[in-house]
């Protein structure tokens, strides 16, 4: 057993102080009050979200998109130069990356993350023996960095509405029903060697990327996974949709799919008020990825109205190209004050701006990735995250100004751990040496080829 004492703790009922936290096989057993011999010592103990969306491969892009090409740059120019990019990637590149990502979304303050894996074959389409082999990559990177994994395997058939065929670098995507039947099925045996708390999901990529049967198929593959969708990013995507189908993209998937709390809309920049408030009443999770919809220019997701409506919703960082827990949440509250010209959007009555945004994305993080935890109760993950107090903007806070302190200045992780598992201390991950050094020769390779 693992006894953390917390100075001051945010548990469900809110702030506490004098706070012990016994963690027994990953979970919390007990939350108690008084010091304990032999307890890790902690300032602020804080539930640590999941990041419930990632592309981990796209971290080695970081800085590589950020030239004017021909004409208006555009998210469709980003991706033809990803395109490019991904057909440099060999599995081992793959698995280096990927443990670095995790390392570093472990020092921001994630417990866990949703990888939205779509990178299956080799260059030009090609099955590798093994179906699953980049799924293994990803699931052996977790086993290095310790960090949580829902692994969502994407499903990708078409290059548009119109059923056109895959090209380019979308054929390592590519997957029929059957080819992607068996690719879950490696995906499973491959996390089967990772701690109780890894879960596999599913994720139609989109709806311009899957058929409207396959679908329905991949959301009842398996019927209490998680299932992740790409969803109204931009206003391109909308008017594909809308001419293929007669309705706009999170119109018709409320009409046509039964969407529940099992669900993850990822992004969904570009929906009408009626859509934001029906997205909401479905009990789905909206995943944001505030600095990636920003470094694309995806649009601002209308946070305001899906709040008051009940809607739950949490953060990811999509492209890793600035993995920040604090920052994701400080720019999608910026990006309201900005639409709207007003200030704290979205705190709420005995609740202030940077304790809304934490609760929420703990909370609509865990339930995106089907993960039990996202509070500090009995019976949840221990998915723990402490800050330092001493930190100089940090100093002297008291409850909820910790974390408006923290979110919009600037604070210190100390602490984290996943299921149980002491990842980081004293704001360093336990591996980052070696993960580091790997991640610098793959980073060595591809400047040289690219």
């Amino acid at each position: 057993m693992t006894l953390i004492h917390a100075k001051t703790a945010l548990l469900p009922g809110g702030w506490a102080l004098d706070v012990t936290v016994a963690v027994e096989d990953g979970r919390i057993a007990a939350v108690g009050s008084g010091p304990t011999a032999g307890a890790v010592q902690v300032d602020c103990l804080l539930p640590a979200p999941v990041n419930l969306h990632s592309h981990a491969f796209q971290r080695a892009m970081a800085g590589l998109t950020e030239t004017r090409t021909a004409g208006q740059d555009s998210f469709w120019t980003w991706r033809s130069l990803m395109y490019r990019f991904l057909e440099q990637l060999t599995p081992g590149d793959v698995e280096a990356i990927a443990a670095f990502v995790q390392m570093e979304m472990a020092e921001a303050g994630y417990a866990a993350v949703a990888e939205f894996h779509y990178l299956h074959h080799a260059p030009g389409g090609a099955a590798y023996a093994n179906r699953a082999e980049m799924a293994e990559r990803i699931a052996i990177a977790a086993a290095e960095s310790g960090l949580g994994l829902t692994l969502l395997p994407v499903l990708y058939e078409q290059g548009g509405c119109d059923g056109r065929a895959l090209a380019g670098g979308q054929l390592r995507f590519g997957n029929d029903r059957d080819g992607y039947a068996a690719l879950w099925d490696g995906a499973a045996r491959a996390l089967a060697h990772l701690p109780a708390d890894t879960r596999l999901g599913v994720a139609p990529h989109s709806l311009r990327a899957v058929s409207r049967g396959s679908l329905d198929w991949v959301a009842g593959l398996a019927s209490h996974a998680p299932v992740h969708l790409h969803l109204a990013e931009q206003v391109a995507e909308v008017e594909e949709v809308k001419a293929a189908y007669g309705a706009r993209p999170v119109e018709w998937l409320l009409a046509n799919a039964a969407v529940d709390p099992r669900w993850c809309l990822i992004h969904a920049t570009q929906m009408a008020p009626q859509e934001t408030t029906g997205l909401a009443a479905t009990g789905a999770v909206a995943g944001l990825c505030p600095i990636t919809e920003a470094n694309l220019g995806d649009g601002i997701f209308d946070g305001v109205r899906y709040a008051q409506a009940g809607g739950r919703w949490g953060v990811g960082s999509d492209s890793n190209i600035d993995i920040t827990l604090a920052g994701e949440l400080r720019l999608f509250e910026y990006s309201q004050r900005l639409r709207d010209r007003g200030r704290a959007m979205l705190a709420i009555p005995g609740r202030s701006t940077g304790r809304v945004l934490w609760e929420s994305a703990a909370q609509g993080g865990a339930q995106a990735a089907g993960r039990e935890a996202g509070e500090i109760r009995e019976g949840l993950w221990a998915d723990l995250l402490a800050l330092d107090l001493t930190a100089p903007d940090l100093a002297g806070r008291e409850g909820d100004t910790i974390l408006d302190a923290f979110i919009f200045g600037k604070g210190a992780v100390a602490e984290v751990w996943s299921a149980g598992r002491h990842l980081v201390s004293g704001g360093r991950h336990h591996g980052r040496t070696a993960i580091a050094a790997a991640y610098a020769r793959v980073m060595a390779r591809l400047r040289d080829v690219l």
